[in-house]
C-alpha cells in the first residue's frame, strides 16, 4: 500500500527510518526538526553504488530514466505563471528517489524471499503552490517503488508517486510534458494541471555533464536542464479555476554523492532572463561560513548555447533576511552581479514566506531580477536553521552579513 501521512512529522520519520535502512548508526536523526540535506547527499554507505567521477554524454530517451546504480535522484519542475488578470503564481514539483541498497550483482539471483512488495527504492514527492489568495502551500507524499505506485519509465516518459504525475503528451518525444498534481489536503486545497514545450534544447550542467560540489573525487552529479518551457494550463486554488501561462524549468540530477562533510547546504537560483537568456547558478556553503570553490553556474544564449561560469565570474551575496517561526534566517534578497553578462541587480522575493515545511525543511520560491538585466524564476535555499548542521557538531550556520563568492 501507498505511505500516505497526514501530517508532515509522521511523513518525517518514515522517510528518515527508511533512509536509516541505508545508513547505520544514524539512529538519533529520526528525532530532529528536519532532515539534514548535506547527510541525505553526502553520508552513508556508498558502497556497491555508481559514482560521478568524470564527464559523459547524455543518451536519451535513457537518461529521462531512473538510474539506479546511483543513491540519489530527482526530477524537478518549476513554473513562473500569470492569470489573465496578470496575478502571478509559482508551482514546484519535484520527484525524489533514494536507493536503500545498490543493484543487485549480475547472475546473484533474486532470492527465495523476494516479492512483488520488495523494493530497493523509496520515492518522496513535493508540490507547492504559490497563489494570492493563499500565499504559499506545500504537499509531500511517500511510497514503495513498487506495484506501480511510485516510479520513472524512460519512454514514452512518465514520472509519478499516485496521482502526481510529470508524463509525455505524446508517444516518442520527451515534449510536450503534462504536469498533474491535486492536493485536496491542504489548508487551501488546490489543483495543478499545466503542459509544458520546451524552446530550447537539453544543456549539460557543469563539465559536459559532470557538476562537480566539492574537490574530493566522486562528490558529483550528472546534471541537465531545460532551461526554457512555455508553460500553459489552469491552476485551482481557493474554489478558483483560472488558465495561466508562463515559463517553466525543468533539472534533471542523479549522485550517490556531493556534499562534503564541511558543506552545510546551498543557494541555487534560475532566471529567465527578458531578453531571452537563461542563468543557473549556485553557491555551497561551508561550516565555517565561506563559499565553497565548487559554486558554479551557466549562462544560456537566446539560441540555446551554453557558457559555463566559475565562482569568479559572478558575485551572489545576501542582503535582507526573512525570520521563520523558528528563529531562523532566509536570505530573501541579494545582489546579483554577472560582469561579463552584463547583469547587475537585486533579486528579490515575491513573498518572503515560501518555505516548504516538509521533512527536509528548505525554501523555495518564486524571485524577480530588477536592474540593468531583469527577468524572474526561483530560488533554492538549503541548510539554514536549526535543522543546519555544522561538522564539529550541531548549531546554527554563520550569517552571511559580508561573505561573498
Amino acid at each position: 500500500m501507498p505511505v500516505r501521512l497526514p501530517d508532515a512529522r509522521r511523513g518525517r520519520l518514515l522517510f528518515a527510518c527508511l533512509l536509516l535502512a541505508a545508513t547505520p548508526g544514524r539512529a538519533a536523526d529520526a528525532t530532529r526538526p528536519g532532515m539534514d540535506v548535506g547527510r541525505l547527499l553526502g553520508e552513508g554507505d556508498q558502497a556497491g553504488f555508481a559514482r560521478a567521477l568524470e564527464p559523459r554524454a547524455f543518451v536519451f530517451p535513457q537518461d529521462h530514466g531512473a538510474h539506479e546504480d546511483f543513491r540519489n535522484e530527482w526530477w524537478y519542475v518549476t513554473a513562473h505563471l500569470e492569470d489573465e488578470a496578470g496575478a502571478r503564481y509559482g508551482v514546484q514539483f519535484t520527484l525524489f528517489r533514494q536507493a536503500l541498497a545498490p543493484p543487485t550483482p549480475a547472475g546473484a539471483g533474486a532470492g527465495a524471499d523476494e516479492s512483488a512488495w520488495r523494493t530497493r527504492q523509496v520515492w518522496m514527492a513535493h508540490v507547492a503552490l504559490t497563489a494570492p489568495e493563499a500565499g504559499h502551500e506545500a504537499a509531500e507524499r511517500f511510497s514503495r517503488g513498487a506495484l506501480g505506485l511510485a516510479g520513472v519509465r524512460a519512454s514514452p516518459f512518465a514520472a509519478w508517486l499516485e496521482d502526481w504525475r510529470l508524463e509525455s503528451a505524446g508517444e516518442d518525444d520527451l515534449f510536450p510534458l503534462r504536469l498533474r498534481a491535486r492536493v485536496p489536503d491542504a489548508e487551501t486545497p488546490f489543483e495543478i494541471d499545466l503542459r509544458l514545450e520546451a524552446r530550447k534544447g537539453p544543456v549539460a550542467q557543469g563539465d559536459q555533464g559532470l557538476s562537480r560540489k566539492s574537490a574530493r573525487e566522486g562528490n558529483a552529479s550528472y546534471y541537465y536542464s531545460f532551461t526554457r518551457l512555455e508553460a500553459s494550463g489552469r491552476i485551482r486554488s481557493a474554489e478558483r479555476s483560472r488558465p495561466v501561462r508562463g515559463l517553466a524549468w525543468l533539472d534533471r540530477e542523479w549522485s550517490t554523492s556531493a556534499l562534503d562533510p564541511g558543506q552545510t547546504g546551498w543557494d541555487w537560483l534560475a532566471l529567465h532572463l527578458d531578453d531571452g537568456r537563461d542563468l543557473m547558478l549556485y553557491r555551497i556553503r561551508r561550516s565555517d561560513g565561506q563559499i565553497d570553490g565548487a559554486s558554479a553556474g551557466t549562462l544560456v544564449d537566446q539560441d540555446g548555447s551554453a557558457r559555463a561560469l566559475t565562482q569568479d565570474d559572478w558575485l551572489f551575496r545576501p542582503e535582507a533576511w526573512w525570520t521563520d517561526e523558528n528563529g531562523a534566517r532566509w536570505p530573501v534578497v541579494w545582489r546579483l552581479t554577472v560582469p561579463s553578462a552584463g547583469i547587475d541587480g537585486r533579486v528579490e522575493a515575491l513573498i518572503e514566506d515560501q518555505l516548504d515545511r516538509l521533512s527536509v525543511r528548505y525554501w523555495e520560491g518564486m524571485v524577480c531580477l530588477r536592474g540593468e538585466a531583469s527577468g524572474c524564476g526561483f530560488l533554492e535555499l538549503t541548510g539554514y536553521g536549526a535543522g543546519a548542521v555544522t561538522r564539529a557538531g550541531e548549531g546554527r550556520i554563520p550569517d552571511e552579513a559580508s561573505s561573498a563568492p
